[in-house]
């Protein structure tokens, strides 16, 4: 079915801090950030107006053609966006989950920010890289979110379409468990607290 571009600036209006334009558009993961950050602390939000255009002839467009050996171009906003998701999930788990290594959660905030769109880069190496870098900046949120930004750009990849595209309820489950596996360990820890606080 065709995407409509008013569609998909009404979503953007009404719901583009929950990422509802991604989820019409196809972009899942682009989604789970959106609904995890609230639309990338909503500059990404507005930053997508722009964007929405090339979404739409995208969705709406042939599939593209596997592009095997290529490598993506080096955007700076896609490498400060996983400075930020990175550091962002390492402080979320620092603060409120701490049976949560941080750089585990630093590595699935890099890893997610780097699978938007189009693209990925390699999950082994980014998630070893997080936890060598933790260990050799001694903990340090920052520096170890910039060391394993690096590492999945070095890495970046253009990722194989997804033929046929899974139906939409396997979309909205998989949606719903992401949101789950930040959330649940989140509200158990502010559980936790108010029954150690009580």
């Amino acid at each position: 079915m065709a995407k409509s571009l008013v569609v998909a600036l009404g979503l953007w209006a009404l719901g583009g801090l929950l990422g509802l334009h991604h989820l019409y558009l196809g972009r899942d993961r682009h989604a789970l950030l959106w609904i995890l950050t609230l639309g990338g602390f909503g500059a990404g939000w507005l930053w997508d107006l722009w964007h929405l255009p090339g979404w739409v002839a995208t969705a709406n467009g042939p599939p593209r053609p596997p592009q095997s050996g290529a490598v993506p171009t080096l955007s700076p906003l896609r490498v400060a966006g996983e400075l930020l998701g990175g550091a962002y999930f390492g402080l979320v788990a620092a603060l409120g989950v701490p049976w949560v290594p941080p750089p585990l959660a630093v590595a699935l905030g890099v890893l997610l920010v780097a699978s938007v769109g189009d693209q990925g880069t390699n999950r082994p190496r980014v998630l070893v890289s997080a936890f060598l870098s933790s260990l050799l900046f001694q903990g340090g949120l920052l520096p170890t979110s910039l060391a394993t930004t690096a590492v999945a750009a070095w890495h970046r990849r253009f990722e194989p379409p997804r033929d046929p595209p899974p139906p939409l309820s396997a979309r909205l489950c998989h949606l719903g468990l992401g949101v789950a596996a930040f959330g649940a360990p989140l509200a158990w820890g502010g559980i936790s607290r108010a029954l150690g606080v009580v």
